[in-house]
C-alpha cells in the first residue's frame, strides 16, 4: 500500500511539474544530454539548415520582405526556441502560412516599402508576447477547438494568393502594384500581361522542369537548392549569354540582392501607441495561426513517435523565438512541418538538433549571403509557386466538404473570405463561424418523457398514448445546458407547461451538462412561470457538479432543497422513484398518472424525417 501511494504522489509530482511553464529548460536538456545523441542531432541539425536556408528566402519573398529577413529568422527562430522548447519535435522558422498573412496584413493596411520594414519589428514582437502570454494562461489546448476546416479553408486560399504574387516575378511582368487578395493580385496580373518578359519566361520553365524531375527521382535530396544553385550556373554562364548573341542586348532577368550578413545587428522595434494599435490585429492574428500550426505539428509528430508534447510549454519557446527575430530583423515564425518531418526522420534526439540547425544557418548567412546576388528571382519565384501548390490539400478538402454540411460550410467562408479579404479576416471569420455552427450544434437539448409501464419499469412514451388527470410529466433532459442552449430548453419547459392537464414536472437532470449562469437564470424563469401556472417542479438525478451550481446561485434556495434528489449511480432509478413519491405526496390523495413528452422535432430527426 505505501508502495501504491509513493507511485501515486510520483506520478502526481510529475504531472504538476510537466504542467509547468519553465522559463529556461535548456539546463535540465543539457543535464541529461547523452554522447549517443550527438549524431543524430548534429545529421539532424545539417539536414534542416540545408532546406531552412533556401526556404527562408522563399518564405521571404512569399511576404515581400527582402529576403536575408527569411534567413536571418530562420536562424533565430531555431537558436531561441531551443532554449525555451522541452521538446525536439518542433522545428522553428518561418512557414508559408504566416508569410503570406504579413504580406496580405501590410498590403490591407497600405503600408508598403521603407514603412513597412520598418514596422516588421514591431508586428513581430507583438505575435511573440500575444503567443507568450497565452502559454502563461495556459491556452494551448484551447486550439482544439478550431476546426480543421478552418485551417484547410485559409490554406487553401493561402495557396492561391501565393501563386497569384509569384506569377509576375515569374513571367516578368512589368506590375502597377501588388495586391493583398487573391482577386486584386489576379486583377494587376491580368492588366500587365502584355509585358512579359521572355528570357525570364524561359528562366522560369528551366526552374520548374528541373525542380519537378527531381523532386519526382530523388525526394531525400534538398532539391530547392540544388535548383538554386543549378539554374544560377546556367543563367550566369549560359542563357545571359546566349540571350545577348541572339538579340545583341541584355535580358530583363532580375536577380535578388546579395546579402551582407556584416550589416546584420540589433534593431528595436519601433514602440508607439498609434503603431501597436495599427498592427495588434493583424499581430493577434498571426499569433493564433503560429499556434495552431506549431501546436498541431508538435502533437501530429507526437502521435507518432510516441513521445509526449508540453503544448504550452511548446507554445512559450515559439513565443519566444517571435521576441528573438522581433530584434534582429526575423520574419514570424512558427513551426515548419517539412523541417519538424526533416529533424525526425533524420535523427534528431534533443532540442541540440535546433540549435545546431540555427547555427549552421547563422554561418550561412555570412559565407554564402553574398552569393544570393547570382540567384534570378524568377527561379526563385517558381520554387514558391511549386510550395504554393503543395499546399492545396485535395484530400483534404474532400474530407472537409464531405463529411458534413457544417464542415463544408466553415470550410467555404474560410476560403471565399481568403479569395476577396486579407488572410488575418479570414481566419478570424473562419473561427468565428466555426464556433458559430459549434454552438448551434450542441445548443438543443434533448427532452423526452417517460412513464411507467404495466410491468414498473420507467421507459419512453410513444407520442399516441393518452393521458389522464392529474398528471405528472417525467421530463429527461439530455445535452448541454450552457448559454446557447438556456433559451430553447426554457421554451420547450414553458409548452409543457401549458397544458391545463400537468400539476407536477419532475426533469431528470442525470445527462444534462454543464449549466452555466445563462442557464440557471433561464430555469429561475421557468420556476417563475410554473408557479404563476399553478404548476409544481422537481429535479432528479441531479449531480454534484450541477447541484453546486444551484446551491451557489440561490436557486436551490427557491426550488427548495426538498424538491432535488441527488443521483444515485449505484441505483439510477431510486432519485426519480424519490421525486415521484414527493409528487404523490404533493398531490395528497390524488391519483396521479405518469406520462411523457416528446420533442417533436427531435422525434422527426431521429426518424429520419424533415422537422
Amino acid at each position: 500500500m505505501t508502495a501504491l501511494l509513493k507511485k501515486v504522489k510520483t506520478g502526481l509530482s510529475a504531472a504538476r511539474e510537466y504542467n509547468t511553464l519553465d522559463f529556461f529548460p535548456l539546463r535540465k536538456s543539457l543535464a541529461g544530454y547523452q554522447p549517443s545523441y550527438f549524431g543524430g542531432d548534429l545529421r539532424s541539425g545539417l539536414n534542416v539548415a540545408l532546406l531552412a536556408f533556401p526556404q527562408g528566402m522563399a518564405y521571404a519573398l512569399i511576404a515581400g520582405l527582402p529576403i536575408q529577413y527569411g534567413i536571418y529568422g530562420s536562424a533565430i527562430a531555431c537558436l531561441v526556441a531551443s532554449i525555451f522548447s522541452k521538446s525536439h519535435l518542433i522545428t522553428m522558422g518561418p512557414t508559408n502560412a504566416t508569410s503570406v498573412m504579413l504580406l496580405s496584413s501590410f498590403a490591407s493596411l497600405g503600408i508598403v516599402g521603407a514603412e513597412m520594414l520598418e514596422m516588421v519589428p514591431l508586428l513581430v514582437f507583438l505575435v511573440g508576447l500575444f503567443i507568450i502570454v497565452g502559454a502563461y494562461f495556459k491556452v494551448a489546448n484551447l486550439v482544439q477547438y478550431v476546426s480543421r476546416s478552418v485551417i484547410t479553408g485559409y490554406i487553401t486560399a493561402a495557396a492561391l494568393l501565393i501563386i497569384t504574387n509569384q506569377i509576375p516575378k515569374s513571367l516578368g511582368l512589368d506590375m502597377a502594384g501588388q495586391g493583398a487578395t487573391f482577386f486584386e493580385s489576379a486583377s494587376f496580373i491580368a492588366h500587365s500581361i502584355g509585358t512579359v518578359d521572355w528570357g525570364t519566361v524561359f528562366v522560369s520553365l528551366v526552374t520548374a522542369l528541373l525542380f519537378f524531375t527531381l523532386n519526382k527521382r530523388y525526394k531525400t535530396l534538398p532539391n530547392v537548392a540544388i535548383c538554386l544553385i543549378a539554374v544560377s550556373a546556367l543563367t550566369e554562364w549560359l542563357i545571359q549569354p546566349a540571350y545577348r548573341g541572339l538579340f545583341g542586348v541584355d535580358s530583363q532577368i532580375l536577380f535578388l540582392d546579395g546579402i551582407n550578413a556584416a550589416d546584420w545587428s540589433l534593431q528595436v522595434p519601433a514602440f508607439t501607441l498609434n503603431n501597436i494599435q495599427t498592427l495588434a490585429s493583424p499581430a493577434m492574428a498571426i499569433a493564433l495561426l503560429c499556434i495552431l500550426e506549431g501546436i498541431s505539428i508538435g502533437k501530429s509528430l507526437a502521435a507518432k513517435t510516441g513521445a509526449r508534447l508540453d503544448a504550452n510549454q511548446a507554445m512559450f519557446s515559439i513565443g519566444m523565438a517571435n521576441v528573438g527575430c522581433a530584434f534582429f530583423s526575423g520574419m514570424p515564425a512558427s513551426g515548419s512541418l517539412t523541417r519538424s518531418s526533416l529533424n525526425a526522420i533524420s535523427g534528431g534526439r534533443t532540442v541540440l538538433a535546433g540549435y545546431i540547425s540555427g547555427v549552421i544557418v547563422f554561418i550561412g548567412a555570412f559565407t554564402l549571403g553574398p552569393l544570393t546576388q547570382f540567384i534570378p528571382q524568377c527561379a526563385l519565384a517558381v520554387l514558391v509557386i511549386a510550395i504554393g501548390i503543395s499546399l492545396v490539400n485535395k484530400h483534404a478538402i474532400r474530407v472537409v466538404t464531405r463529411t458534413t454540411k457544417s464542415d463544408a460550410a466553415v470550410f467555404g467562408i474560410t476560403f471565399t473570405t481568403g479569395l476577396f479579404m486579407p488572410m488575418d479576416a479570414a481566419i478570424y471569420i473562419g473561427v468565428g463561424s466555426s464556433i458559430v455552427l459549434f454552438l448551434k450544434k450542441v445548443a438543443r437539448p434533448e427532452m423526452v418523457e417517460y412513464t411507467f409501464r404495466d410491468d414498473g419499469q420507467l421507459a419512453q412514451k410513444e407520442p399516441s398514448e393518452q393521458r389522464s388527470i392529474p398528471q405528472v410529466s417525467i421530463v429527461h433532459v439530455e445535452g448541454e445546458l450552457f448559454f446557447g442552449a438556456a433559451d430553447l430548453f426554457r421554451d420547450q419547459m414553458r409548452r409543457i407547461c401549458e397544458e391545463p392537464s400537468l400539476k407536477i414536472v419532475v426533469l431528470k437532470m442525470r445527462n444534462a451538462h454543464h449549466m452555466d449562469a445563462t442557464a440557471v437564470m433561464a430555469l429561475e424563469e421557468l420556476l417563475l412561470y410554473i408557479n404563476e401556472k399553478g404548476r409544481y417542479l422537481i429535479l432528479s438525478e441531479v449531480k454534484a457538479d450541477m447541484l453546486r451550481v444551484l446551491e451557489k446561485s440561490g436557486l436551490l434556495e427557491k426550488i427548495e432543497e426538498r424538491n432535488v434528489f441527488k443521483d444515485d449511480p449505484s441505483n439510477p432509478t431510486m432519485s426519480t422513484a424519490k421525486a415521484l413519491k414527493r409528487a404523490k405526496e404533493h398531490l395528497g390523495d390524488s391519483e396521479a398518472s405518469v406520462s411523457i413528452y416528446v420533442d417533436p422535432v427531435l422525434d422527426k430527426q431521429k426518424k429520419g424525417e424533415r422537422p
